[in-house]
C-alpha cells in the first residue's frame, strides 16, 4: 500500500481517538444534578391538589417554575399526610415542603423559611345569616379543626383566655381534606370553618354552597400572618437551598411568573407586594 496513504490513515485514527477522548472527558465532567424531594399532602386546593392524577396547584407549579430554573437539581414530589410532612422535613427525608404553609412562632423555630409566595386574609366561613367580625362572634358556636394547625392553636388559646366566649372544637384526622370542612358548615354539621380568603371562595363557588366568606379580625397579629411559605430543613443544606429558591422567586415575581400562576390557581394576584418579599427569617 502507498506510505502516503498508510500515514493518511494512521493520521485519521489518532485524531479519531482524540476527539472520542475528549468527548468522554466533557462527558464525565457533566455534573450529577442532585435530588430534592418536596413533601405535600395534596389537600389544601388551590394551593396543592390532584387533579386527573396529577400533582399540581399554586405551590406546586411555583415550585416547578423555580427548580426549572435550578437545572443542578432534579425535583420529585412526595404526597404524604400533613404530620409526615413537616416531620420528614425534620429527619431529612425530605428537602422542602410545599403546603400552603403558614408562619407559627413555633414552628418558625424548626425551619427555614422562603420568602413569601402568596397573601390571603384569614377568613371565616359561615351560613349568610351569622353576623362574624371578631372571634367573640363565634361564641359558642362549634368548628372542626385539624390538631397541631395554626388556627387549632389559636382556637385553643382563646378558649383558655375567655372561658365565657369559648367555642367547641371538634378534632379531625389528617387525612379530612378543606372540602369537606366546608360541606359540613353548608350541611349544618359544624357552625364555621377558619381558613384562608381564597381557599374558602374557591371551594365555596366550585360547590355552589350557601356559604358567606368574611375577613375575621384575630386581634394583635404579626407580620407573616396570612402569608403562605415553602419550608426547608434548618440546617446549612436547607439554608443553602433556601437561599437559592428565594434568588429564584425574586426572578419570578420581576418576570411575571408569579401573578400568572396566582391568577390561575388562586383566582387572582394574590402575590406579595415587592416590599413584603423579604427575607422568610425575619
Amino acid at each position: 500500500m502507498n506510505k502516503k496513504i498508510l500515514l493518511g490513515i494512521a493520521l485519521f485514527s489518532l485524531t479519531s481517538f482524540g476527539v472520542l477522548a475528549a468527548c468522554g472527558k466533557k462527558e464525565s465532567l457533566k455534573p450529577t444534578q442532585k435530588e430534592i424531594i418536596i413533601a405535600t399532602n395534596a389537600n389544601s386546593k388551590p394551593n396543592t391538589y390532584m387533579a386527573d392524577d396529577k400533582l399540581t396547584g399554586f405551590d406546586i407549579e411555583l415550585a416547578r417554575a423555580v427548580f426549572k430554573q435550578l437545572p443542578e437539581y432534579k425535583v420529585k414530589f412526595q404526597v404524604i399526610d400533613f404530620n409526615s410532612v413537616l416531620s420528614g422535613v425534620d429527619n431529612g427525608r425530605f428537602q422542602m415542603a410545599a403546603n400552603a404553609l403558614s408562619w407559627p412562632p413555633e414552628r418558625a423555630q424548626k425551619y427555614n423559611y422562603s420568602l413569601p409566595l402568596s397573601k390571603s386574609a384569614t377568613s371565616v366561613a359561615v351560613k349568610p345569616d351569622l353576623k362574624v367580625k371578631t372571634l367573640s362572634d363565634l361564641a359558642g358556636k362549634t368548628t372542626e379543626v385539624l390538631p397541631g394547625v395554626q388556627v387549632a392553636t389559636m382556637l385553643e388559646t382563646w378558649n383558655k383566655a375567655h372561658p365565657d366566649q369559648a367555642m367547641n372544637l371538634k378534632y379531625m384526622d389528617t387525612s379530612y381534606p378543606l372540602t369537606s370542612y366546608v360541606a359540613d358548615v353548608d350541611s349544618g354539621k359544624s357552625d364555621f370553618v377558619i381558613y384562608d380568603q381564597i381557599s374558602l371562595t374557591q371551594i365555596i363557588k366550585q360547590n355552589d354552597y350557601k356559604l358567606k366568606v368574611e375577613p375575621i379580625t384575630l386581634g394583635e397579629t404579626d407580620k407573616h400572618t396570612g402569608f403562605s411559605y415553602f419550608i426547608f430543613g434548618k440546617d446549612s443544606k436547607g439554608k443553602a437551598l433556601q437561599k437559592k429558591v428565594d434568588t429564584t422567586l425574586i426572578k419570578l415575581k420581576k418576570d411575571g411568573t408569579m401573578t400568572k400562576l396566582s391568577e390561575k390557581y388562586l383566582g387572582g394576584d394574590f402575590t406579595p407586594k415587592e416590599d413584603e418579599m423579604k427575607d422568610g427569617q425575619d
